[in-house]
């Protein structure tokens, strides 16, 4: 390309050459070192049985991952580590977004720290319906428990699973437990369906509740106080003080409308303050009085094996929807069937009628 700048009228005038532009491909990337195989089970199970969190690390990220290689491996892994379980107190936290969950956990976490043993705090962190990603930030609302030695903060995304619960959390609780976490924490994504699904798999549920935010009895209609062995109000300080003892009373009185609980334990409820830390050893001597009374009831056990059970059957759903949906076959007829649904050729029922006959019918 001609330059009039260098043309002679323009004695006096330079023009240097322009700069080299960079690749477009990052040079390095060739030279990154390659992922490590992973190592087999049994080096696994050694390490996590260590309380290496490394292995335990890598162990969470097998069972969480959707390939099908990795399925068999993660199986054996849980199936090793399944005897060294079940000696933990899990608790799950609950609350309406905003409550303070993670602030809470992460007071709550260094105060049952500071009587010895270790923890493990499984977030699990909501996805997005359209690309399916996670933040996974709840580490940055956890400072102090984040950088504790003998914390381990998995954030883990829900990925479209029974009400946003990540379909492996209660793996991940047996292989904590096998690398010697005696406290572990399961914080849901948030009032919802998958409440259910984290009841199902701890032993003390905290529902978290703010007050100042509407209808404080809100909750009675969502069933979610039902559920709940603990109820606790956060940002209990300054001038919300009364606003937290009002709503404290409500839900004291709304807790009268409810039948016994199976466990034979009345619900508490309390208000504390996450942030400037008031009121935490309060909150932590009610869940201590609840594990004394369950398992001086027998209640702690018998609620372990309906667990187990309910797992079973959870699993037994789960796969039978994979092998469905994952089958080529039902893939194209379902594809044909949406087609003349969506085209008023033919009902809903009886599209799903076609589907399932050629299912059961190939089996």
């Amino acid at each position: 390309m001609e330059h009039p700048e260098n043309d002679t009228q323009y004695a006096g005038l330079t023009v240097n050459s322009g700069v080299e532009q960079p690749p477009i491909v990052n040079p390095y990337l060739a030279k990154r070192p390659r992922r490590k195989p992973l190592p087999p089970a049994s080096e696994l199970v050694e390490g996590i049985l260590k309380g290496d969190v490394t292995s335990l690390s890598r162990a969470v990220t097998l069972v969480e991952s959707l390939a099908p290689e990795h399925y068999a491996l993660a199986q054996e892994v849980i199936e090793k580590c399944l005897p060294y379980s079940g000696n933990s107190r899990r608790i799950g936290i609950t609350g309406v977004p905003g409550a303070g969950k993670s602030t809470s956990i992460d007071v709550f976490g260094l105060h049952v720290l500071k009587k010895g043993g270790k923890l493990a705090v499984l977030a699990i962190d909501p996805s997005s319906e359209r690309t399916k990603g996670s933040i996974l930030g709840d580490k940055t609302r956890m400072e102090k428990l984040s950088v504790h030695p003998n914390a381990f903060i998995r954030p883990s995304p829900s990925a479209g699973s029974l009400g946003g619960v990540a379909r492996k959390t209660r793996e991940t609780i047996v292989l904590c437990e096998a690398a010697g976490y005696n406290d572990i924490f399961v914080e849901t994504v948030g009032v919802g369906q998958s409440e259910t699904a984290v009841h199902s798999m701890v032993d003390f549920f905290l529902l978290i509740q703010i007050a100042g935010a509407g209808d404080e009895l809100q909750g009675i209609k969502r069933g979610i106080m039902e559920m709940a062995d603990g109820i606790v109000i956060n940002k209990a300080d300054g001038e919300n003080v009364g606003a937290a003892q009002l709503a404290q009373a409500q839900f004291r009185s709304a807790l009268h409308l409810f039948p016994p609980t199976a466990s034979g334990w009345a619900p508490e409820v309390l208000t504390y303050s996450g942030y400037y830390e008031i009121g935490i050893a309060e909150v932590w001597d009610m869940i201590d009085r609840y594990f004394e009374y369950v398992i001086r009831t027998g209640y702690f056990e018998a609620k372990r094996k309906e667990q187990a059970r309910w797992w079973m059957y959870e699993t037994i759903d789960e796969q039978l929807r994979k092998n469905f949906y994952d089958n080529e076959v039902v893939c194209k007829i379902l594809t044909r069937c949406e087609n003349d649904v969506l085209a008023n050729r033919r009902s809903s029922f009886a599209a799903a009628a076609e589907v399932l006959d050629y299912y059961f019918g190939e089996k």
